[in-house]
């Protein structure tokens, strides 16, 4: 009988070693596009099937960040994002947006939220950094800053990259963002 309790504790001993190296890997990757300063400050979460969120490390400042590699939307293999924590129903929503397979379905979707008010705004100056490649050590860092609503004249800025420098894209509607050239 001791036998047998210590190979059931001595497997969830080894079991929960194995989910906490999972966990530190996938904090790790979310983690990506943090200064190594910030890191331990920042919340990281994993998105569920369901568009809800598990916490895997509670952060002490707004920013929250994620792994969506093989998400639906994802253009490249590795791709992880950092906004605000305030941003996380607009993520569910962009993640249960681009769950739908067909391309017109889906753009008509994000259209109608739009038009009928129930696209959930991001908070106004929140920044969303994308980092995204081919594989960790492949990646390019893109950075936004949302600015719902706003347009080119509201913010003295271009609605066009045509000019260099900052710009605002999609202009007047809750996507409308920052553009931040890269060096």
């Amino acid at each position: 009988m001791k036998r047998t309790i210590l190979v059931v504790l001595g497997t969830l001993a080894v079991s929960a070693s194995m989910f906490a190296q999972a966990d530190k890997a996938a904090i790790d990757k979310a983690l990506t596009p943090v200064a190594a300063n910030d890191k331990e400050k920042t919340t990281v979460i994993e998105w569920k099937p369901d568009f809800t969120y598990e916490t895997l490390q509670k952060g002490t400042n707004k920013l929250v960040c994620y792994d969506l590699s093989g998400k639906p939307g994802q253009r490249t293999p590795f791709a992880v994002e950092c906004t605000s924590l305030t941003n996380l129903d607009r993520v569910a929503q962009n993640l249960k947006f681009n769950s739908i397979a067909d391309a017109k379905e889906r753009n008509e979707k994000f259209a109608a939220a739009e038009k009928d008010g129930s696209r959930v705004k991001p908070e106004f100056g929140s920044v969303w950094i994308h980092v995204m490649g081919q594989d960790a050590e492949h990646t390019r860092k893109h950075i936004t800053v949302a600015v719902p609503g706003a347009t080119g004249q509201s913010l003295g800025v271009p609605e066009s990259g045509a000019q260099g420098g900052i710009w605002v894209m999609n202009a007047g509607t809750t996507t409308a963002h920052l553009m931040i050239p890269e060096n």
